[in-house]
């Protein structure tokens, strides 16, 4: 049975493999796990202002450093 693509049971992680440390050999089992997502933590009231300004502001991942100091100069202490 293949649960490749099935995000709503989890996902496929695999066990892994044995090795030395500090002279105790660990053995752990072929196979895989099925395990599922873990449940998301809620938001605090300031994450959600954080987060909410920087939306307002255009701030997003992947952008210019110059671009990102600009917008945390100029527009986010407004939001606050």
């Amino acid at each position: 049975m293949i649960l490749k693509n099935l995000k709503s049971f989890g996902y496929l992680k695999r066990r892994p493999k044995s090795h030395r440390l500090e002279s105790i050999t660990t053995v752990h089992h072929e196979g895989f796990v099925l395990a599922s997502y873990p449940a998301p933590y809620p938001m605090t009231s300031q994450q959600k202002k954080v987060k909410d300004a920087a939306k307002a502001c255009g701030i997003h991942k992947g952008m210019s450093r110059g671009a990102l100091v600009t917008a945390m100069t100029d527009c986010v202490p407004g939001k606050f």
